[in-house]
């Protein structure tokens, strides 16, 4: 069994990620991270971790990343706080913590390199309207109701971040996974919400039971997901 958490950056879902990894008891966790990055994660008080907080990303992503914090700030989340919740609760039921990402600074590099001076100017001029207008919260109701058509328009718009952010990026966690899931059986992956479907059609033949960030954001939603756990947990003990 593959339990697929969609998560955001950017919002609060820490309790809702550690009920889930605690009580689906996995022989593995695996998140979308790199292992410089999950270094960063898990020794903040370095300070010569490659790829580390203190090292700030420069050009175009350096304008991304400061977008993400000032909306970390604004919903009272830290970036990728979500990711360090699933990584402690999984070692805390004896998980075998698995890092499934790309380099994020070589994926980044590849981003700069190849997308023209059109996408990146259409980029940038969306960070600063979505700042001044807030349209992005907007686009994440858009998304929300019809995922297939807002990430059509995306790749129209921004083919080289679609391409290298989401795409590139989904095949090749998609290959560990199912690496993963020949050596444990019971498997929790945590990934940006934004992966999930592209991921999931990939994985042709496993069992896999999604919990998208939607879901988890609405206590209703989420009180049908914990039943829905616990009952799993009572199947897997009898």
């Amino acid at each position: 069994m593959i339990t697929m958490i969609g998560v955001r950056h950017v919002v609060r879902i820490s309790e809702q990620v550690s009920f889930i990894v605690k009580h689906t008891w996995p022989d593995a966790v695996l998140v979308e991270l790199d292992e410089k990055r999950y270094a960063s994660l898990t020794d903040r008080t370095s300070q010569d971790v490659p790829g580390s907080p203190s090292k700030r990303p420069r050009g175009l992503m350096r304008n991304v990343s400061d977008h993400q914090n000032k909306a970390s700030e604004k919903n009272d989340a830290s970036d990728a706080d979500e990711m360090l919740v699933a990584i402690n609760t999984g070692k805390a039921v004896g998980a075998e913590i698995i890092c499934i990402d790309k380099d994020a600074e070589q994926v980044m590099k590849e981003v700069e390199e190849n997308m023209s001076f059109s996408e990146r100017t259409r980029f940038s001029l969306s960070l600063r309207t979505d700042k001044l207008s807030g349209k992005k919260r907007s686009s994440r109701k858009q998304y929300a109701a019809d995922e297939g058509s807002y990430m059509q328009n995306m790749r129209k718009k921004y083919p080289t971040l679609v391409e290298k952010l989401v795409e590139e990026r989904n095949a090749f966690m998609a290959e560990k996974i199912i690496a993963a899931s020949e050596k444990y059986k019971n498997i929790v992956v945590v990934v940006g919400d934004v992966h999930v479907k592209g991921i999931c059609e990939m994985l042709e033949g496993l069992e896999i039971d999604t919990i998208r960030l939607a879901e988890m954001m609405d206590p209703e939603s989420m009180s049908k997901i914990r039943s829905r756990i616990w009952d799993r947990r009572a199947e897997a003990s009898e």
